[in-house]
């Protein structure tokens, strides 16, 4: 019962209500997680959410605002879990402006956390990793709404590119090659069926990005990804010197043309 004089505290689904509002991201994963900035001394416990590809950390686990959050949409891998001497478990991820060092409870909290973190970020559930049927259940769940809500983003954010250009312009048309898959699910389209074509435009680690998955054969074969960064109506093509192009089909036709057609626009169909 309430003590006299005490702060009244929201009801738990209230709480979860007004988070899901301000974030209006959906919620993957949470609990309580020791958080350490690469360029921090101690570490700091927070209750963390992990809703999309954003970690959302608050001070309290009743507080409806967070205190911080981090997008870690770009994150480059992650280490191992090691145990610590008090029982707790460490791992670190890698992201491209520096390290974040997370603490869990223990190794099983630990193996959850970076599962949960790689399913939702790399669109693919962690082989490695010794899990339980019922974590891989949901971290397979996870895997199927985060791939429907980046669908959804890049439905959305292709209409409103397509609303700001002239109706006859063709500089937001989406090429043949484009498809809404994921890093794995590219390379394996390109692996199975290599008549159709060596080059997939698929979307990249965020809303504005895109990538272009390749497969090569030289020596062996090679999967390779190349970043394509959009800055206004221009898309860049992150090489070791850039290339800046007015549209996704001119992308397209530079890998191609630089290739001497080596490389050819994956296409579902072939005549």
């Amino acid at each position: 019962r309430q003590q006299p004089g005490a702060t009244p505290q929201p009801a738990p689904r209230r709480i979860f209500q007004e988070r899901q509002r301000i974030t209006g991201l959906p919620l993957y994963f949470q609990g309580y997680l020791s958080v350490r900035h690469s360029k921090c001394q101690e570490f700091r416990a927070y209750w963390t959410e992990l809703r999309g590809t954003m970690l959302f950390f608050y001070d309290d686990k009743k507080a409806p605002t967070y205190s911080q959050k981090l997008d870690i949409s770009a994150l480059t891998s992650a280490t191992s879990i090691y145990p610590r001497e008090n029982g707790s478990a460490q791992f670190i991820l890698m992201l491209p402006n520096g390290e974040l060092e997370l603490k869990a409870k223990d190794c099983e909290c630990g193996k959850e956390w970076k599962g949960f973190i790689l399913t939702a970020t790399k669109l693919s559930v962690p082989p490695e990793e010794s899990l339980l049927p019922g974590q891989l259940t949901r971290m397979y769940e996870v895997l199927e709404k985060e791939k429907k809500r980046r669908i959804k983003l890049y439905d959305c954010s292709s209409a409103s590119l397509i609303r700001k250009s002239s109706p006859s312009s063709t500089l937001t048309t989406m090429p043949a090659c484009f498809y809404a898959v994921s890093r794995q699910e590219a390379i394996e389209m390109l692996e199975k069926n290599p008549s159709r074509g060596n080059l997939i435009l698929r979307p990249g680690s965020n809303s504005q990005n895109y990538t272009i998955t390749v497969r090569q054969e030289l020596d062996a074969s090679r999967i390779k990804h190349y970043k394509v960064m959009t800055k206004g109506t221009s898309y860049i093509i992150e090489l070791e010197r850039r290339v800046t192009l007015p549209s996704l089909q001119d992308v397209v036709n530079y890998f191609v043309t630089q290739t001497q057609g080596n490389l050819k626009p994956f296409v579902t169909q072939t005549c």
